[in-house]
């Protein structure tokens, strides 16, 4: 159970303080801990909520950026990896309230979780004080990623099908090559090929991860191949 104190010591951390502590504590119960209250709802509630304020900054802070630079932008600032990263930066793993098992097997700690969690504190932020709370929620843990971000980022698996097109080529295809680990902590590996060449493989913890990092691979070794 998550005392008063560590969750105002988590606030702190968070640099957002609930006027209705009570969503604050669904917001951080995963399914794991048994009962009917858990934060899936928050979480389908706050990835919306995230995209829209997402999309309201970016628009505002790049003024002159076409609608292809600023999807870029949006998409790299509300994947599951940008998520993850965040929770950890704010020590989320130490307050996710989940059963003992799930938090010995390490699943407090896999990105797809804090990912959900995350989600959820921005659901809870939006029922707590609307989009201008969640606004006053995101932007100063987001503000640094958007500021240091020069130019649109491309992930991956954008930049191997460019390249792809541009040598007039099939776009690539994805495969599941195997699946392992228990539901809670699975591992994906995909091979990645572009015709006429030999396919790549990478191993991670979502099927998305697998393929971004399969892609980075294959796309290394194609460009090596254009020098």
């Amino acid at each position: 159970m998550i005392t008063p104190q560590q969750l105002g010591v988590f606030q702190d951390r968070l640099g957002y303080h609930f006027g209705d502590p009570e969503l604050l504590q669904l917001a951080l119960t995963h399914a794991s801990a048994g009962g009917n209250a858990n934060y899936e709802r928050l979480e389908f509630l706050g990835d919306r909520v995230l995209g829209v304020v997402i999309a309201d900054l970016l628009y505002k802070m790049f003024p002159n950026e076409n609608e292809g630079g600023l999807a870029k932008r949006h998409a790299a600032l509300v994947c599951t990896e940008t998520l993850a990263q965040i929770a950890l930066a704010i020590d989320l793993p130490d307050i996710v309230i989940a059963s003992h098992s799930e938090r010995t097997a390490g699943g407090v700690a896999q990105e797809n979780l804090l990912a959900d969690c995350m989600e959820a504190l921005i659901g809870a932020a939006y029922l707590d004080r609307g989009l201008q709370g969640c606004a006053e929620l995101i932007t100063p843990l987001w503000g640094d990623r958007m500021h240091t971000m020069q130019q649109p980022p491309m992930d991956s698996k954008t930049s191997l099908q460019e390249w792809a097109q541009a040598r007039r080529l099939a776009v690539p295809v994805y495969a599941v090559v195997e699946k392992t680990g228990p539901d809670h902590a699975p591992q994906f590996t995909i091979a990645v090929s572009v015709k006429g060449f030999d396919p790549a493989s990478a191993t991670g913890p979502s099927r998305r991860a697998a393929e971004k990092e399969a892609a980075r691979i294959l796309l290394e070794r194609l460009s090596q191949h254009d020098e």
